[in-house]
């Protein structure tokens, strides 16, 4: 049960929540929304085109394990950008929807999908996944993001740097990595009738 003093802090926090949800739609409305180039670039480039060339390029007889292996990247990215924005870090000018916090083009699509489809080359073609990870870490990293933040489309705070951003992913990918495998593990141990 809550005292009075808990209780007028927890709802002064809704309360500025709501705010904030209003301030960010009224945002988004007139600076985000689908009457926007901004909002077509985010949708069609870092969205839809990766989920379409993703349905074109998977390996279906791998599908679920990189399924698996990129919603663990969709997810523990997700959480690593929406820690970040809230501590006010980093930001999205632009967003696809206005009620999810960070970039969810960013989160659900191109992310994830880069990660599983370089998982999925490293499988067929034997070569080392941590290397192929690091190497696209680095390249969202130093190169992808950099390109956001000329374009206006992500920005950094003082205090958080690319080098922080390559280290985040590396973190990501590699406990995504590590869920994946004790799935599979589990999974070998278990026989299914």
């Amino acid at each position: 049960m809550m005292d009075q003093d808990q209780l007028t802090l927890y709802q002064k926090i809704e309360s500025a929540k709501e705010q904030v949800m209003q301030l960010e739609w009224e945002y988004w409305v007139r600076f985000s929304s689908i009457h926007t180039f901004e909002f077509w670039v985010i949708f069609l480039l870092f969205f839809a085109a990766p989920l379409i060339a993703l349905y074109f390029l998977i390996d279906r007889r791998k599908m679920l394990l990189l399924g698996f292996y990129g919603f663990n990247i969709h997810v523990w990215f997700g959480y690593v950008d929406t820690a970040q924005d809230k501590m006010g870090v980093l930001g999205y000018p632009y967003e696809l929807l206005p009620f999810l916090s960070g970039n969810v083009s960013l989160e659900a699509a191109l992310v994830p999908v880069l990660f599983m489809l370089v998982y999925q080359w490293t499988l067929n073609h034997r070569k080392n996944f941590y290397l192929y990870s690091l190497l696209l870490s680095a390249f969202l990293s130093f190169v992808l993001k950099p390109i956001l933040v000329m374009h206006l489309f992500f920005e950094l705070s003082e205090g958080l740097t690319y080098f922080h951003l390559f280290i985040a992913y590396i973190g990501v990918f590699l406990f995504s990595k590590f869920i994946t495998t004790v799935f599979l593990r589990m999974q070998r141990k278990h026989v299914y009738l």
